[in-house]
């Protein structure tokens, strides 16, 4: 976490309560900017994968990482609808 290039900027990978989808596309492209540059994404990417993590991880989101086959323990909104 030490050498990671989001360092700081928590505000850019965790969602402000009640945002709106269009909040969420800008605040999640700005986030994979981030991630792209990154010299840790794998592990990052990796870390959330394997413990179920919120937020957008390793130039993820959540929706990304439940369509990979990685689900969250207990999934909200769209996710809770998905099988």
């Amino acid at each position: 976490m030490n050498d990671a290039a989001c360092r700081g900027l928590s505000d850019v990978f965790f969602p402000a309560p009640a945002e709106r989808p269009q909040a969420r596309e800008r605040r999640e492209a700005m986030a994979r900017e981030v991630c792209n540059s990154c010299e840790v994404q794998t592990a990052c990417k990796d870390f959330a994968r394997n413990h179920h993590e919120y937020g957008f991880w390793g130039g993820e989101s959540e929706e990304q990482r439940h369509l990979a086959g990685f689900h969250l323990i207990a999934p909200i909104g769209i996710r809770a609808n998905s099988k």
